[in-house]
């Protein structure tokens, strides 16, 4: 078997993830498949890179030697693609982003502002991936969020630009849940309440615990996707932190946390001294979305927040 760089990417990917199941839903494909790729990269290369334990894969001190040498491979490729790509089509953007309701008037003012330039867009519940794929050259620029007290894992190699310090979480109930009568929530009310919560999203799950526990709280808490959440917290079978520019919606109450125990700081990475004018179409777009949400602007106002101030 000859390596490939698939396979240099698969052995990055378990490396960053720190288990084959968070790789292989980041790489597409199965666990199956990529434990039985790793197996055959193992046997090719005739040594151990990974040893699996029951919270996951790290790797063993010939898998670091092996990684060592692959990661500047694999971003001496990505560099070559993006250039050659560049000069096969002329000037392009691409953006990498979690998930936000910024996005569409971020897109648009980027196309206002450079109608020629061709814009490409990943969205991914991942930062940490997001930030990966800048570093390597497959992303110009990536707007993530960085949970409070769950750092990011930031390349070298790449400027952060901090949109937002601290933006808080809020939370999304049913409309008929008792706490949605008041216009901000406490903890204590949702103590009974079960959470669902996206466990793919850095650091989200993490800093939810910490909050729980700060609260002397022990809620029950289910583990689903962004769409699956929706529909249990329509039909109140749960409740879910949530951006504070969601909504509104007909069919579910947002409401801010008392305290603003949950929160996030919105950054915006590129490589050093790229891209400025992506970093102010974002802020602007951002400003949009965040007063154009009646409850996210009332907090704004009480914060006197800049953000107000055009």
């Amino acid at each position: 078997m000859e390596l490939e760089v698939r396979h240099l990417r698969a052995l990055c990917a378990i490396a960053d993830a720190g288990s084959l199941h968070k790789a292989a839903r980041q790489l597409g494909v199965s666990q199956p498949s990529l434990t039985t790729q790793l197996r055959r990269i193992e046997r090719a290369l005739e040594g151990e890179l990974f040893l699996r334990e029951r919270t996951g894969c790290r790797p063993t001190p010939f898998g670091r030697t092996v990684l060592g040498r692959a990661r500047p491979l694999l971003a001496e490729m990505a560099a070559l693609v993006a250039e050659a790509r560049a000069a096969a089509h002329g000037p392009r953007l691409r953006i990498g982003s979690t998930a936000s309701r910024a996005l569409p008037g971020w897109l648009r003012r980027l196309h206002r502002r450079a109608p020629e330039t061709e814009t490409t867009l990943v969205v991914d519940v991942s930062a940490n991936a997001l930030l990966r794929m800048t570093a390597a050259g497959q992303l110009d620029v990536a707007f993530v969020h960085e949970v409070e007290g769950s750092p990011l894992r930031v390349p070298g190699g790449l400027e952060l630009r901090v949109l937002m310090e601290r933006e808080p979480q809020f939370v999304s109930m049913s409309l008929d849940h008792p706490a949605a009568r008041s216009p901000v929530v406490e903890l204590q009310d949702l103590a009974g309440d079960r959470w669902t919560v996206d466990p793919s999203v850095d650091g989200e799950w993490d800093g939810l615990r910490r909050v729980f526990a700060r609260a002397g709280l022990t809620p029950q808490v289910l583990h689903a996707d962004y769409h699956t959440a929706a529909s249990l917290i329509v039909s109140g079978e749960a409740v879910a932190p949530c951006q504070p520019t969601s909504g509104p919606r007909d069919d579910m109450a947002i409401r801010p946390l008392l305290g603003d125990p949950l929160a996030v700081r919105l950054l915006l990475a590129t490589r050093p001294g790229e891209h400025a004018e992506a970093y102010e179409d974002l802020r602007a777009a951002y400003r949009e979305a965040a007063l154009g949400t009646p409850p996210y602007r009332a907090w704004l106002s009480r914060q006197g927040s800049p953000l107000l101030v055009a």
